[in-house]
């Protein structure tokens, strides 16, 4: 549930496109050679993108999970990973503890179900990433004297 859909689909949880990059510099690393890919190399710029994407996700799962934990002390610890998990890939399956969840439990799996769906690294960027200004507006000569 945690590796969710393919790129440009609507589901939620990291791309399988993700899990392939980091698979292929998984292989890179143990044969020391480049990261390629179908006979093209895959950038470096591209290569952090995926683990960033990755570790990002892996802390809304576990951060949300902690939470849970904490709000929720009468289900046991699987059960609520699995919820989730479930909630951040967008997957909607569930151990049935859902409707039992405290309001409180349940905006948690609300928001891990938005960033699951949005994506950790377009919600993190919103806040951080600014466009480089590009434009130059042209020199003019002014008379002086």
């Amino acid at each position: 549930m945690f590796i969710g859909a393919s790129p440009g689909s609507t589901g939620g949880g990291i791309k399988t496109s993700t899990l392939f990059v980091i698979g292929n510099v998984m292989k890179s690393i143990m044969t020391h050679q480049h990261c390629v890919s179908f006979k093209r190399r895959i950038s470096e710029g591209i290569i952090m993108q995926a683990f960033v994407v990755a570790i990002l996700s892996l802390c809304v799962v576990i951060i949300s999970t902690f939470l849970l934990c904490i709000v929720e002390p009468r289900f046991t610890f699987m059960q609520l990973l699995f919820e989730s998990t479930s909630a951040f890939g967008t997957v909607g399956l569930s151990t049935g503890i859902t409707s039992h969840l405290s309001v409180l439990g349940k905006i948690i799996i609300i928001l891990t179900m938005y960033i699951g769906r949005i994506g950790a690294m377009t919600i993190v960027t919103l806040g951080v990433y600014k466009e480089p200004k590009t434009a130059v507006y042209s020199a003019e000569d002014i008379m002086i004297g």
